[in-house]
């Protein structure tokens, strides 16, 4: 390896600088809708999984059930989501989109796929595809839930 491109950095360097490159740009992004990254995600999880309970979230997330109550609750507040009982478990609440949540998610849609387009623009179709079925490989030997942003354990 030339010394140039070792000066470079290796693959974890590289996948830490572009992740922290395109996380930002991602952010900046979504900052016209009033929203974190993080609502973001939860916003397409209960978009995906509607009726899922904040226990079930907390677990996919990897995070205490407290955690997801103050983050919904934000979301909660904003008119996006809503809690309602559980018709099989009166002791759970189960999250739903709100039809203002509901559209938000369909402009976070169209925005992520800008964002995606954007940071690999240098990418013809089949090396983009190539790119994510290597990453889906680290992702899953590292033992990474799939989908889930590591920054809610934080």
């Amino acid at each position: 390896m030339s010394t140039s491109r070792n000066h470079r950095g290796g693959a974890a360097f590289l996948l830490a600088q572009l992740g922290a490159h395109a996380a930002n740009r991602f952010a900046e992004r979504i900052s016209e809708l009033g929203l974190s990254p993080s609502d973001v995600g939860l916003l397409r999880m209960i978009g995906t999984d509607p009726g899922l309970s904040q226990r079930a979230l907390a677990d996919h997330l990897g995070v205490v059930p407290s955690r997801v109550t103050a983050l919904v609750d934000q979301l909660d507040r904003q008119g996006l989501v809503e809690r309602r009982r559980s018709t099989e478990d009166r002791r759970n609440y189960e999250l739903h989109l709100t039809e203002e949540g509901g559209s938000l998610l369909g402009r976070m849609r169209s925005l992520g796929a800008a964002h995606e387009a954007d940071i690999c623009a240098a990418l013809d179709e089949r090396q983009r595809a190539q790119l994510i079925d290597l990453l889906r490989l680290i992702v899953d030997q590292q033992g990474l839930t799939a989908g889930v942003h590591p920054g809610y354990r934080s």
